[in-house]
């Protein structure tokens, strides 16, 4: 019992030194994308400058407006990719900026369990999609992203305040707990302040179709079941 406890905080372990490495990577793509595209839009608004210097002369009020369109649509396209450059730099920086998240499958663990664990991705639902993409059968729902300065913090936090509650009690890096979305909202606002929405549908659109199909399949075949009964065969009928 505890060796198997301790294979499976191994590979808890293991699993989040992944997850840091992957948005590390995904951190030092987005810089090297965010250059390379301030510098073409650099390029292309010192080209369109030039040309528009040079043809100024000969250019009409209308060509000349549409030369400036042009240069103003480069300018915000430049300013664009430098806001991304920096962002992805701050999150290099920061190494405990991140996103908080509450999701839950009622498919696979049923009513009132949710995780609430966090991501430094840059785009934390490739996260929850990856969560959500071999381990279990159906996909999860997200209820809470919450963007914060110290998102480890915040995510120890709420997990020590639902400590008595934890689905696996011997496993503490799982982070599964039976408590109901009214209250992770109530402790999310005392936590983080009441700037942080909510979605409390369970759309478990997978888990529900499921239900469906089986449901009228096994109307199928409690209708052939019943035809066959009913049915002589055909040496009993002559």
């Amino acid at each position: 019992m505890k060796k198997q406890s301790e294979k499976e905080e191994q590979r808890e372990i293991r699993a989040q030194m992944a997850e840091e490495r992957k948005a590390q990577q995904e951190i030092e793509r987005a810089i090297r994308e965010a250059e390379a595209e301030e510098l073409r839009a650099q390029k292309a608004l010192d080209k369109a400058r030039k040309e528009m210097e040079s043809k100024l002369a000969q250019l009409t009020t209308e060509q000349a407006e549409k030369y400036q369109s042009k240069i103003d649509e480069l300018r915000d396209a430049l300013t664009e990719a430098e806001l991304k450059g920096q962002k992805a730099l701050s999150m290099a920086q920061q190494t405990k900026r991140g996103h908080v998240y509450v999701i839950s499958n009622v498919g696979s663990f049923g009513e009132d369990v949710f995780k609430i664990g966090m991501t430094r991705r840059l785009d934390p639902q490739d996260r929850v999609d990856e969560l959500g993409s071999a381990s279990v059968p159906f996909l999860f729902d997200v209820h809470a992203m919450i963007h914060s300065e110290d998102a480890p913090a915040l995510e120890n936090a709420l997990h020590q305040h639902f400590d008595a509650k934890r689905t696996n009690l011997v496993n503490r890096r799982k982070e599964f707990f039976n408590v109901s979305l009214k209250e992770i909202k109530s402790a999310v606002y005392e936590l983080a302040g009441n700037d942080v929405d909510f979605i409390e549908t369970v759309v478990a659109q997978h888990y529900y179709e499921t239900l469906a199909l089986r449901k009228k399949k096994s109307g199928v075949a409690e209708v052939q079941a019943q035809h066959t009964a009913v049915q002589p065969r055909f040496a009993e009928s002559i």
